[in-house]
C-alpha cells in the first residue's frame, strides 16, 4: 500500500482561489451579456417580425386599390401581392416584382459607422443592434419562367433597432428621405411611404439593352433552351453603389 503525504503549497491555493474568483466573474459577465445582448436582441427581432407584419398587411392593401385604381385605365394592368411566409413578400406590378425579405438575424455596425457617432447610440450601445429588411427589384419575367441566369438588385435595406427607430440605406429617394435614425420611428405611415419609393423607384429603373458585344456570344444549350425557359440572361442597370461600398 503506497501513502502520499500532501504538504500545504501556499501558491497553489492562491491559484485555486484566484481561478475559483476568475470563474464567477466570468459567469457573471457571461449572464450580463445574456441580458444585455441577448436579450436586447431577441427584442430587436421581435420588433422587425412586427413590423415586417404590418408591411406584409400594407402590401397587400397596396396591390388591391392600385389595381382597382388603374383598372379604368387598362383592366390588362395589375398589381398582385403574394406572400412566401413570415419573412418574405411580392409585389408585382407592370413587368417589375419587389421581394421584400426580412433576415432572421439581428446586426450591429462596423465600428466606424456613421451610426456610432450620433449622441442616441452613445447614450445606448445596445441602440445600434438593428434588424434588417432587404428590398429587392427583379424582373417579373424573370421569376415568372425561373429564369435563374437573371439578375435582380438590392434597392434598400431598412434597419430597425430595440425602439423601433429606423433608416433606410438606399439609392436616390429611398436613402435620403429615411435617414434620420435618431429621430424617425417606423410605423404604418413611414412604411407605406418606403413603399411608395420603391415603386416610384422601379418603375423609373428601366430596363436597358446591354452592348452588342456583351451578348454576342451565346452557347448551343442557351438557344436549345431558349424558346422553353428563356435562358439568356437579362437585367436591369444600376448606376449607383451602397454607402458601405464607397
Amino acid at each position: 500500500m503506497n501513502a502520499f503525504i500532501v504538504e500545504s503549497n501556499p501558491n497553489r491555493e492562491y491559484y485555486l482561489q484566484k481561478l475559483i474568483r476568475t470563474h464567477f466573474e466570468m459567469e457573471k459577465e457571461i449572464i450580463d451579456l445574456l441580458k444585455q445582448k441577448a436579450c436586447t436582441k431577441q427584442d430587436v427581432y421581435r420588433k422587425t417580425q412586427s413590423v415586417f407584419a404590418d408591411l406584409q398587411k400594407l402590401l397587400k392593401a397596396k396591390a388591391s386599390n392600385l389595381t382597382k385604381k388603374i383598372a379604368s385605365k387598362d383592366k390588362c394592368v395589375k398589381v398582385l401581392y403574394s406572400s412566401k411566409g413570415k419573412f418574405e413578400a411580392q409585389l408585382k406590378f407592370s413587368g417589375d416584382t419587389l421581394v421584400f425579405h426580412m433576415h432572421s438575424n439581428v446586426f450591429d455596425f462596423p465600428s466606424k459607422h456613421e451610426i456610432h457617432k450620433t449622441k442616441y447610440v452613445k447614450e445606448d450601445n445596445l441602440r445600434s443592434f438593428c434588424g434588417v429588411i432587404h428590398v429587392y427589384n427583379f424582373l417579373s419575367d424573370s421569376l415568372k419562367y425561373n429564369r435563374m441566369n437573371d439578375e435582380g438588385y438590392l434597392i434598400g435595406r431598412i434597419f430597425i433597432n430595440k425602439d423601433s427607430h429606423f433608416f433606410v440605406e438606399g439609392d436616390k429617394q429611398l436613402g435620403f428621405l429615411f435617414n434620420d435614425f435618431v429621430n424617425q420611428r417606423i410605423n404604418k405611415t413611414e412604411l407605406d411611404n418606403i413603399i411608395n419609393s420603391a415603386i416610384i423607384y422601379s418603375l423609373n429603373f428601366d430596363l436597358q439593352t446591354p452592348n452588342i458585344n456583351d451578348v454576342n456570344v451565346v452557347s448551343v444549350h442557351q438557344i436549345l433552351e431558349m424558346n422553353e425557359n428563356q435562358k439568356i440572361r437579362t437585367a436591369k442597370r444600376l448606376g449607383y453603389k451602397f454607402s458601405f461600398e464607397k
